[in-house]
């Protein structure tokens, strides 16, 4: 399993998704735009030390992410709050490496990547009128909900 955070912003949700990646094994990708330095102090003191223990990658673009990982060879699972199924739907294709991404704090996914993507846009539920649920909470919430659907193979 990876995760893929497009342009994220704030660099506390970031320092506290690479702790939760650090501690389940899952990689990590920082997509795009970065709303902060990667030497960052809040970045630091959010992921700890764990960030020596983090599989991560930064790759500078949206583009160059859709062009190193080719759909053909991964499996995309969509978070926004515009998707139609739950994510507790989200079924792992065991043939490819499945890969949740997020949008960023501000705005989500581009409007762009949720039309061409609908088919795989998955939603965590919340009550009418609720924007929008913290980034580092909605990956955990779905790590764990995948990893738990492995039985939390390798975890102890």
């Amino acid at each position: 399993m990876i995760v893929a955070l497009f342009e994220p912003e704030i660099p506390q949700n970031t320092g506290n998704i690479a702790r939760l990646c650090a501690a389940t094994g899952v990689k990590l990708l920082l997509v795009g735009r970065l709303g902060f330095s990667l030497s960052n102090k809040y970045l630091k003191r959010a992921g700890m030390d764990y960030w020596d223990y983090v599989d991560w990658e930064w790759i500078k673009s949206i583009n160059e992410f859709f062009e190193n990982f080719k759909q053909k060879e991964y499996d995309y699972r969509f978070i926004s709050k515009f998707g139609n199924s739950y994510f507790t739907e989200i079924e792992e294709d065991f043939e490819r490496d499945t890969i949740l991404i997020f949008g960023n704090e501000s705005y989500g996914l581009q409007e762009w990547i949720r039309e061409k993507y609908k088919d795989y846009l998955y939603r965590i539920p919340m009550i009418e009128g609720m924007r929008s649920l913290n980034l580092s909470n909605s990956v955990a919430i779905v790590v764990y909900h995948l990893l738990a659907k492995k039985g939390f193979d390798g975890l102890c």
